[in-house]
């Protein structure tokens, strides 16, 4: 997004304002982003059972998932930075700093207690709810090659695609064409929208809401600081410590 430059008499705090892009990254490109991210994640989903009755190990089927479900949208990502030219990489909040690896355990806690708030009113309010975590009891009678490979997925490719789909091409395409908080509001709720699975039934329903809640968390992590390495860490962070929880219980 672009941010003007600081104002203000010399010895005084400088103040700033941030605006939303106007045009910097075109609204089709969220289009195509959402059309392509949900593509890859339905045939990815769609072939794992025949890999696996097919007697191929549980490590090449998470590979062949991660390949098929974030491949194509990563490509797209390839495309979109090169047709944007030089700015491409401001535009889509490439650029990092040291400080964000401070900013993304600060951006963790925003979450962890979002999900707290919102997760005890889903519960309590009756909502079917069904968490995502993979079901691993406590992981000792898995492969290591299966362990490690659903690892990697999970704990960094998983934060470092999602991030640059929904926070990075996503958000900052709707950011061209309304104000900030309907665009952090609409990206989160399309990256709840994202981890629906039909195998939970009405259990999606609370998942959604919830993830939808981090969602607008990570988004406005990512409208802040105007670049996309600490929501990615706190992803990692959030996504880490359900794999941990998952794998030992």
């Amino acid at each position: 997004m672009d941010w003007p430059p600081p104002s203000g008499p010399p010895g005084v705090a400088a103040t700033w304002t941030p605006v939303a892009p106007q045009g910097a990254v075109p609204v089709r490109v969220a289009v195509w982003a959402l059309v392509v991210t949900a593509a890859g994640l339905l045939v990815g989903r769609a072939v794992a059972e025949p890999l696996y009755s097919a007697g191929v190990p549980a490590a090449a089927v998470v590979a062949a998932i991660g390949l098929l479900g974030y491949g194509p949208p990563l490509a797209t990502f390839v495309l979109v930075r090169a047709s944007l030219g030089a700015a491409g990489r401001s535009a889509l909040g490439l650029r990092a700093r040291w400080v964000d690896l401070g900013w993304g355990p600060v951006t963790w806690l925003a979450c962890v207690t979002v999900q707290a708030v919102v997760g005890t009113l889903v519960l309590r309010s009756g909502v079917p709810f069904e968490g995502n975590a993979p079901d691993l009891g406590n992981g000792s009678g898995l492969p290591r090659s299966y362990v490690v490979a659903l690892v990697v997925l999970t704990v960094v490719v998983a934060p470092v695609i999602e991030e640059i789909v929904f926070r990075g091409m996503v958000m900052r395409a709707l950011l061209s064409s309304m104000p900030a908080t309907a665009a952090v509001g609409l990206q989160g709720l399309l990256f709840g929208l994202a981890h629906v699975d039909p195998s939970r039934g009405a259990g999606n329903v609370g998942l959604v809401i919830l993830l939808s809640a981090v969602g607008c968390v990570l988004g406005g992590a990512a409208l802040l600081t105007r670049r996309l390495a600490a929501p990615m860490v706190a992803h990692a962070i959030v996504n880490s410590i359900a794999m941990a929880v998952a794998l030992w219980g």
